[in-house]
């Protein structure tokens, strides 16, 4: 059977948010594409980047419970697959990465 469903990428952002904010957790700006702060890290390339801090300990997260929706930029790494960009319809050198 063919299934569709019309919803836009900015109705899956909302759905995300709005059901991860109902269950008590803090939404947060997605961080810089370019994080200035973090010399190790020329882009922002995961949704992790923005708590780098709050997993090696030096700052406190400001909830237990945080919603994001992290602008990213793929620039290769441990799991490299930039030979894959254009080549395939997942694969972009930018997208948004919904984490909570």
């Amino acid at each position: 059977s063919n299934c569709s469903i019309n919803i836009t990428t900015e109705q899956v952002r909302n759905k995300f948010i709005d059901f991860f904010e109902k269950n008590n957790h803090l939404k947060l700006p997605s961080s810089k594409l370019i994080p200035y702060s973090d010399p190790t890290l020329l882009f922002t390339n995961s949704g992790m980047v923005q708590f780098k801090n709050h997993f090696l300990g030096i700052e406190v997260p400001p909830h237990d419970s945080i919603v994001t929706i992290q602008k990213c930029i793929r620039a290769g790494g441990k799991h490299n697959d930039l030979d894959n960009v254009g080549h395939t319809t997942r694969h972009h050198t930018f997208f948004e990465m919904l984490g909570n």
